[in-house]
């Protein structure tokens, strides 16, 4: 059985090399432009760092993955055109793509190149997997985290696609990369600016020891002194409904499925993803090194595996609102 491939976030050379250096088996990464799902000012790479950071992970036998991960736009199309023949030229690994457009134009023009299906492409069954393997050649699609276990392995029993899952990151309550809520309130799709809260659009404000955080003109939390302050979205904010004041979507937290992984070895997923090319060099480095750690383990011994609890600590520690579950893996509702 092919071992578990761990894959990092780089948002940044430096975030790049502490993945490679903390055991990570594969990066992925995207452009300075439009065609990459984080592109926020001071992430991702230009000419220059691609190619030491792809260097520097081939040097270790590692690879990259180019994640062209948003919808191309009519109005300049060309963009993303680039950005697929800018990453093959580069000698990218392979290419994580969503819109049905540029899997066509991937496929036709480099058809030896391993593509993957986005996340944002919300496939969640076994006939949309094998659809875009039949029409697009697919070597693995990244699964939504909106399935349980036994969902995840009748998938993989029933299709000769590889699959990723999430084990470690931010939780999403809608359809990953549809967010109505943010697009209502900001007015930019989360397919196009790559975040469900682009940064233009927020606002804080600090009054009398209090902080407020704003998307635009909406309210989503105050913040007392002693209260860490989280990233503001709608479906993480705090209001008022029937005269009480609550998380009423959902609170901050993160999905780990750190103690899951006996499980994932068995049913055979082929690759766990860490959620966070915003996230810091640290927070990628202690995230990979104690999955590392964990997958290792598990593999040595699956049957007396548990998660240590170094590990879990870390992890809390890099977690949103401090807290983690393990989302809709085990989810107890049907």
């Amino acid at each position: 059985m092919k071992n578990i491939a761990i894959v990092a976030p780089a948002g940044n050379l430096v975030a790049l090399k502490s993945a490679i250096d903390a055991g990570a088996d594969a990066v992925y990464l995207g452009l300075k432009n439009a065609s990459n799902a984080r592109n926020f000012k001071g992430l991702n790479f230009d000419e220059a760092a691609l190619e030491t950071g792809i260097a520097y992970a081939h040097a270790h036998g590692r690879e990259v993955l180019f994640a062209i991960n948003t919808y191309a736009q009519e109005r300049n199309k060309a963009e993303w055109f680039h950005a697929i023949d800018q990453a093959v030229r580069l000698d990218a690994d392979a290419l994580i793509l969503a819109d049905f457009g540029l899997l066509a134009y991937a496929r036709e023009r480099y058809p030896s190149l391993h593509l993957h299906l986005s996340v944002q492409a919300s496939a969640t069954s076994v006939d949309a997997i094998e659809l875009m393997r039949e029409q697009f050649g697919i070597r693995r699609a990244v699964l939504p985290r909106v399935l349980t276990l036994a969902e995840i392995a009748k998938i993989i029993a029933q299709t000769t696609v590889e699959i990723e899952v999430f084990g470690f990151g931010s939780l999403c309550v809608m359809a990953e990369g549809r967010c109505f809520l943010s697009s209502y309130v900001t007015g930019d799709s989360p397919n196009n600016r790559g975040v469900c809260s682009p940064a233009h659009a927020i606002q804080w404000k600090e009054a009398n020891g209090v902080m407020t955080a704003r998307l635009n003109d909406a309210l989503i939390d105050h913040y007392q002194p002693h209260e860490a302050a989280a990233y503001p979205t709608l479906c993480k904010g705090r209001f008022k409904l029937q005269n009480e004041i609550d998380y009423v979507l959902e609170e901050p937290t993160s999905l780990n499925a750190i103690a899951l992984l006996p499980d994932l070895i068995k049913m055979g997923v082929a690759a766990i993803k860490i959620e966070g090319r915003q996230r810091s060099p640290n927070y990628v480095g202690q995230v990979v090194s104690t999955f590392r750690q964990a997958l290792d383990t598990a593999y040595k011994d699956p049957e007396r595996y548990s998660a240590r609890p170094q590990w879990l600590s870390t992890l809390a520690r890099h977690a949103e609102g401090t807290q983690v579950t393990q989302g809709a893996f085990e989810r107890p509702w049907k």
